[in-house]
């Protein structure tokens, strides 16, 4: 099988091709300089002449705050890319398979969200995120669309890189605890996006690791498990103002995953462990 991973530069389309290489699949792993997706033309004479099996769509513009002064650029990555690589794949028959984010919610409440609960995006990344789920469906059948939430992988930057960067200065930080979510190990989503793809179950679904956390409690594992001693303080939303919007509550279903007879990710603070060994960091 031939499978095309856009952001392979990135954290979770450099695990997806390591993951499907392990596998034995044809992996061919893309970024920005290998093709810009926002070129429509390019995006269908890359996808004619390479002839896929299935496209994994890990490409995105991901700045959530700086998104709200390029909008522009945010949509054309986004949506536009989204679409010329959806109408090229459909072209060459390939499943397609788009990864999307908690952030298409309001984040209100405290229920977990499942996938067919109204979408209403509160900031201008989950709005072009959800625009872009909507360009798929328009256009596909043989369709994949996955949200995952707060990803950490060892390629590229996240929360937990942060974290231990800001230790080797502070002995104390204040992190945000009142949003909730679930911490998403690209490691454990690749296996699982490599098993989806081979199959036709298509849909929308929610794959991020086991059980909820806040920023705040997600820091204090992170200190816990790698031995630093760096005390948290809990503190508010409002009492930490960003340019974007941020869901109070990106607690996400993941029970059509297991109705679907595919394979929960393991609980997020396992992962971390895996995580910070995968750093070299001893824990």
């Amino acid at each position: 099988m031939k499978i095309l991973v856009t952001g392979y530069t990135g954290q979770l389309g450099y695990d997806v091709v390591r993951e499907g290489k392990k596998r034995g699949l044809d992996m061919i792993g893309i970024g920005q300089k290998e093709l810009d997706i926002t070129k429509e033309k390019d995006v269908q004479t890359f996808i004619q002449e390479l002839k896929p099996d299935a496209i994994v769509h890990c490409a995105a513009y991901t700045a959530v705050d700086q998104a709200e002064d390029q909008k522009e650029i945010c949509w054309n990555v986004n949506v536009n890319g989204t679409k010329y690589l959806a109408e090229a794949a459909k072209e060459v028959n390939a499943k397609f398979m788009f990864i999307s984010t908690d952030y298409v919610y309001k984040g209100e409440g405290t229920t977990p969200f499942v996938e067919t609960d109204p979408a209403d995006p509160i900031n201008y990344y989950g709005y072009t995120k959800y625009e872009s789920e909507k360009v798929v469906q328009s256009l596909l059948n043989d369709l994949f669309i996955v949200r995952i939430s707060w990803v950490f992988g060892i390629n590229g930057n996240n929360f937990i890189k942060t974290m231990l960067r800001l230790a080797e200065t502070h002995d104390e930080l204040n992190v945000v605890g009142d949003q909730i979510g679930s911490p998403t190990y690209t490691f454990d989503l690749a296996k699982l996006l490599i098993d989806m793809i081979q199959t036709d179950k298509y849909g929308i679904y929610q794959a991020t690791n086991e059980g909820f956390c806040s920023w705040a409690e997600f820091a204090e594992e992170i200190f816990k498990q790698s031995g630093k001693q760096v005390k948290v303080n809990t503190i508010t939303t409002e009492e930490y103002p960003t340019k974007a919007v941020r869901p109070k509550n990106s607690r996400m279903s993941k029970q059509k995953l297991v109705d679907n007879g595919f394979k929960p990710l393991r609980p997020w603070k396992e992962a971390l462990e895996h995580y910070l060994n995968e750093l070299k960091i001893e824990v």
